[in-house]
């Protein structure tokens, strides 16, 4: 059996069928009651309380760990999570973490995903690590002002990123659950090309076949909407990647297609299979 946490999420969902579709027993893992595959099993924890994990790792063979935001706050403890794992009989633990802790890793919150890396290493399972770059799914902050008045709002509009279609993280994530020779990885996950923001309002418009208007927002007014729903330490480490990005995370990774044998998705992709979220 192989536990999936984040399974209601925009990696977590694509995993979880991936996995379902390769004949393996799946339990996928959220903090509320929701709807999953047919054949998935379904289990509620907390993993800010790693203990609420145990009943849905019992039996397991293999984890994927993804961190929820109150787990990247100063006094959290993930590595717990690695722990009830090996204490639950889990011999694989594939985590997903992040870029940053390549190309930025002095930030607060890279530093606490690298000292969980560093335990994941340590812990004596066997283990891989995807770190991405930033997510086209990000783009679904815009769908509700795309949808009621055709706009983009976004800070540093005219500076790109080669953002990753997190169906392609889901599927490298599946490759690393089940396939041994990816034992010991660590893989940076972009997507196939830089795009600005301002080019994604326009993939969108044609996606819509209708014009979004690009609007550019402060780093301060984009700082305020992201902490809605993210730690500010997050919302900030972000906003530096995003304003000035380094040339490691301008850099298009090969790591998508040697795992898959593919070149990733484009945003146009991702887009063309989310569209009725923007209409």
């Amino acid at each position: 059996m192989i536990v999936v946490t984040g399974a209601t999420g925009n990696v977590g969902r694509p995993l979880t069928r991936a996995l379902a579709e390769a004949g393996e027993q799946v339990t996928a893992v959220s903090r509320h009651p929701t709807a999953v595959p047919d054949g998935v099993h379904h289990r509620v924890a907390d993993l800010t309380e790693p203990a609420s994990l145990r009943p849905a790792l019992d039996g397991a063979k293999a984890l994927f760990l993804l961190l929820s935001g109150d787990l990247h706050t100063t006094g959290a403890s993930p590595a717990d999570i690695i722990g009830e794992a090996a204490d639950s009989g889990v011999r694989r633990v594939v985590l997903l973490s992040t870029l940053g802790v390549v190309t930025r890793p002095f930030g607060t919150t890279r530093i606490a995903m690298r000292a969980l890396e560093d335990t994941l290493r340590e812990s004596g399972l066997e283990w891989a690590v995807l770190r991405p770059g930033g997510f086209a799914s990000n783009a679904l902050w815009w769908a509700e002002s795309v949808r009621a008045r055709r706009v983009v709002a976004a800070p540093f509009g005219d500076i790109g990123v080669p953002i990753i279609d997190p169906a392609d993280i889901g599927a490298v994530a599946a490759a690393c659950l089940l396939d041994d020779r990816h034992t010991g990885g660590a893989y940076e996950l972009t997507g196939p090309e830089v795009i600005t923001p301002r080019q994604q309002a326009a993939a969108i418009g044609a996606a819509l076949d209708s014009p979004v208007r690009f609007h550019e927002l402060t780093r301060d007014e984009a700082r305020a909407a992201m902490t809605e729903s993210m730690p500010a330490e997050l919302a900030d480490d972000t906003l530096d990647i995003l304003g000035a990005p380094s040339p490691a995370e301008l850099r298009v990774s090969p790591d998508v297609e040697r795992v898959l044998g593919r070149a990733p998705r484009p945003f146009a992709d991702w887009v063309a299979r989310n569209v009725d979220a923007f209409r």
